[in-house]
């Protein structure tokens, strides 16, 4: 359904090209997650289907757009699902929930099927990926779903690599704690350098840096929404969707939909492009001195549910998720350490282009060395 009213009594005609390959592989499909209307929001309320709870502490959010998914693999209910990621669909429930996940690079896994299609001047930010409890079985699930199926003509055919007896020796690490003036909770903090001091353990040489241009992640996120054609798209999917625009639960999508008829600018249009490819440009080469990164998920853990019409938090306490979607690498996320509040508390690693095998390896060793996956205690 998409959360959205006009598809209420949908039934899909065929499978995505993700399912039909888990099914081809044996999976068993047990049913549909909720999620925001669209996928668009940072946590989990439809108007068809309410809100999602965090499974360890009911009054808190499991985030999203992926909330439903983080959920129920959080609270026992199936051994994975499968996200969508724009800015940190998949990442931000992962840390929430206190599961892993994987949004792999831009290119690799086809979007065949969902709700918001491949295409388009943002396509390389929509990415699918798992998300489980163990780290073993992200890959297990990125090997069925990897890969071109001619339908969508984004997805490169480039082979993945398996991560198993990787050696994380003698690689380097960017350890970045703060990106701009995003400022980490203490006890975030403290997760992030107890990962950091594991992963000197195996070898690793870890580097206190940042990339740059921190401040200028949220901001141009949002200039991609209202300069470049964003606002349309996602108007024509509501009135296809068969949902009227007074109806759509997503109030600043709705705000903007509403002001683009009148407010499109092409200089605005090039400017923000520029931007794109300055930041795009200058974040890729800094990456490439290091083989990986190592970074809070989010500013803190997951917050108090909002109302139906209030914002999750600022956008630009998801710059560490946001930037890997702008510039297409690989990223995920394990639970390393927790709140004061008994809250999980997620790492994210993050590597160049098609080095998934890097991400997984690490994954793997903090799992195995800082706990990983908790049961909820509700």
């Amino acid at each position: 359904t998409w959360g959205t009213p006009g598809r209420k009594h949908h039934i899909p005609g065929q499978d995505a090209t993700i399912a039909r390959r888990l099914k081809q592989a044996g999976a068993i499909l047990l049913g549909k997650t909720n999620t925001p209307e669209f996928t668009l929001s940072f946590d989990t309320q439809s108007p068809l289907h309410g809100a999602t709870r965090n499974p360890h502490d009911l009054k808190r959010t499991p985030g999203g757009s992926s909330g439903g998914a983080g959920a129920l693999i959080a609270s026992g209910g199936t051994p994975f699902d499968i996200g969508t990621d724009y800015g940190g669909s998949v990442r931000v429930p992962c840390h929430f929930c206190g599961i892993a996940g994987i949004k792999p690079t831009s290119g690799s896994v086809p979007r065949t099927g969902m709700c918001l299609p491949p295409g388009g001047l943002r396509d390389f930010q929509s990415h699918v990926g798992p998300m489980a409890r163990y780290t073993q079985d992200l890959e297990l699930v990125l090997a069925v779903i990897w890969g071109p199926d001619r339908f969508d003509t984004w997805i490169a055919d480039v082979p993945l690599r398996r991560s198993l007896d990787l050696s994380l020796k003698g690689m380097r690490c960017l350890v970045m704690e703060n990106f701009g003036s995003t400022e980490p909770t203490s006890h975030t903090l403290t997760t992030i350098r107890s990962a950091a001091k594991t992963l000197q353990e195996t070898g690793v040489e870890l580097v206190p840096d940042e990339l740059p241009l921190g401040d200028e992640i949220a901001a141009l996120e949002m200039d991609l929404w209202e300069n470049c054609g964003t606002a349309y798209e996602i108007a024509y999917h509501v009135q296809k969707a068969g949902t009227s625009l007074d109806e759509f639960s997503i109030h600043f999508v709705r705000d903007m939909i509403r002001s683009s008829n009148t407010d499109f600018s092409p200089d605005r249009f090039h400017t923000t492009v520029r931007k794109l490819q300055n930041v795009r440009s200058q974040c890729l080469q800094k990456i490439a001195d290091y083989d990986l990164m190592l970074s809070p998920v989010n500013a803190g853990p997951a917050p108090v549910q909002p109302g139906p019409h209030e914002p999750l938090f600022p956008l630009h306490y998801a710059n560490y998720t946001l930037v890997s979607d702008l510039t297409g690498w690989p990223s995920g996320v394990v639970r390393c350490g927790t709140s004061s509040e008994r809250l999980p508390i997620g790492v994210q690693i993050t590597a160049n282009p098609w080095r998934e095998d890097i991400v997984l390896a690490t994954l793997t060793h903090l799992e195995a060395a800082l706990g990983g996956f908790q049961e909820p205690s509700l």
